[in-house]
């Protein structure tokens, strides 16, 4: 088999959340991060033949670009890659327990309290403007019937503050995300579900391309 660019593309920013990754049998990439605070998943065109683990992703990916559009062939103890001109043999580690591991069963997310649509350009400008000050979070917050993204530092009161509105509500609430769990997911429009159980879903509006991410516990709901 082959694998697409999209795919390669998916796998560089799941090694941004886990070093490590556990193919499944079939067509769903899944990881999570080490301490459990990000979990995703995609659809993908490949379906791979057998379920296997791969300790560093990124070498990995780094031995397929060795390689001229190259086939991949799976057996027990690792894959055999090929193009015209090379090959290799990339083993598998010793066992998926090395390594955290998303849970087998579909996540069951409570009903969320709030929903909102966020663009590509607002998801980039308010990731960039907490990158460029410095600002360890990213704050869900009603103000005045509005949502707004606000980057700052909820532990500093004389904090920095970069804030773009992104929808409405009747609701009060501040959700708390850290700003290095935003850098983690890629690029695009995506619809947005906020938990008062402090969790969060992503859901990219082009393809299956989901996250769930923790918010902190300072985050606060009150209906």
């Amino acid at each position: 088999m082959k694998i697409s660019e999209r795919t390669i593309n998916l796998l560089k920013n799941y090694a941004n959340i886990n070093q490590s990754i556990e193919f499944q049998e079939g067509k769903t990439l899944k990881t999570v991060s080490p301490l459990n605070t990000i979990l995703t998943s995609v659809e993908i065109e490949e379906e791979f033949p057998r379920k296997f683990p791969i300790y560093e992703v990124n070498r990995f990916l780094g031995t397929l670009s060795l390689f001229n559009d190259p086939e991949l062939n799976f057996d027990e103890s690792g894959v055999s890659i090929a193009d015209d001109k090379h090959s290799a043999i990339y083993r598998y580690c010793g066992s998926s327990s090395m390594f955290q591991t998303p849970p087998e069963k579909e996540i069951s997310f409570p009903e969320p309290e709030i929903v909102f649509q966020l663009s590509h350009e607002q998801f980039k400008t308010t990731v960039n403007a907490a990158n460029t000050l410095g600002l360890p979070e990213v704050v869900v917050e009603s103000n005045n019937g509005e949502i707004e993204l606000v980057v700052s530092d909820t532990g500093n009161a004389s904090s920095d503050r970069f804030s773009t509105t992104v929808g409405k509500t009747d609701e009060t609430f501040r959700m708390i995300f850290k700003t290095e769990n935003l850098n983690k997911i890629m690029e695009g429009d995506y619809h947005v579900a906020l938990s008062s159980k402090r969790i969060s879903h992503f859901k990219r509006k082009t393809d299956t391309l989901n996250y769930w991410i923790a918010l902190e516990q300072n985050s606060t709901y009150g209906g």
